[in-house]
């Protein structure tokens, strides 16, 4: 496959860490909290590693709650603009130990970015498609019960649990359609990034709009549309509920990039909800203590017992 060119991915991660500088810089006189105020917190530890590939990336973190289960479960899927340099599964460490100190299990996935060998298209997709298909396989051994499962990512990793939703929905004609693919019926992004052309068409957002480039890959006569199957918003309607949360405040998603995204998907006939959080930035989607958190996990407790 072509990798992306290594300016343009400087340009990706320049402008993710503008968007973090930013809003870094605002933490005393608006509140909001800087990634040190998340990661500087005591790390918990997950309950086991499973590998799904050869490859170092190819792994998920299991996070078990006490008990013998069957066990609710959350397929999770960390952001970081699709780049492994800049963010791995163990950004999710913190609110997986809070599901699973509330009774729910944790498939904590990571996958190869855009920036490393095997990565951007069809890597990426592929490796969080076997990443949940591994869940499937694996569920009655760690006693998990896919009937009450909810995907949820968050930034980057909202698009991509959005996209392991609409598995079902991709053209049989395309390099990442496999079946049967997991069954999801519920997800929840927090900060994502669903309709990946608005994203490229939006230098305001964090992530850059040159890296989306690397990872739907380059035109070419057996992949003329590009975003065909790897944007969420032309495989609407998905058919699944979808909760869509947003920081207020946000400096690395921009709120409107999830309000158009909701408009697209209600248009198309799916039952998404969408909140914006006051007072809310990037990192505390992502923080256990939060509001945003706090909201997150209710939607996600509903989901499941639904």
């Amino acid at each position: 496959m072509k990798f992306l060119h290594l300016s343009l991915l400087v340009l990706a991660l320049s402008g993710l860490s503008s968007a973090i500088a930013a809003q870094s810089s605002t933490h005393q006189s608006d509140g909001l909290m800087t990634w040190s105020d998340l990661t500087n917190r005591p790390r918990p530890k997950a309950t086991a590693t499973i590998a799904y590939g050869t490859d170092p990336m190819q792994k998920i973190d299991l996070w078990l709650p006490e008990g013998q289960g069957p066990f609710p479960v959350v397929l999770m899927v960390h952001g970081g603009c699709w780049l492994t340099r800049v963010a791995d599964r163990s950004l999710m460490d913190w609110v997986a130990e809070d599901l699973r100190t509330h009774g729910i299990a944790v498939w904590n996935i990571d996958y190869r970015g855009i920036d490393i060998a095997g990565g951007g298209y069809p890597g990426t997709f592929q490796d969080v498609a076997a990443a949940a298909d591994k869940l499937a396989a694996d569920a009655g051994k760690y006693h998990l019960n896919l009937k009450r499962l909810v995907a949820v990512g968050h930034s980057a990793g909202g698009h991509l649990a959005l996209w392991l939703s609409a598995r079902p929905r991709l053209p049989a004609d395309s390099v990442l359609y496999s079946a049967p693919p997991l069954p999801i019926q519920h997800v929840v992004s927090l900060g994502g990034l669903p309709d990946l052309e608005a994203t490229a068409e939006s230098p305001d957002n964090g992530c850059g709009t040159k890296g989306i480039a690397g990872l739907v890959g380059a035109p070419s006569a057996a992949h003329a549309d590009v975003f065909a199957d790897t944007s969420v918003t032309r495989l609407l309607p998905l058919g699944v509920e979808q909760i869509l949360i947003n920081g207020g405040y946000d400096r690395i998603i921009p709120g409107r990039l999830g309000l158009d995204f909701f408009k697209k998907a209600q248009a198309a006939g799916d039952k998404v909800t969408l909140s914006f959080v006051s007072k809310t930035g990037h990192v505390e989607l992502i923080t256990p203590d939060s509001k945003a958190w706090t909201q997150a996990r209710g939607f996600i407790q509903m989901a499941l017992e639904k």
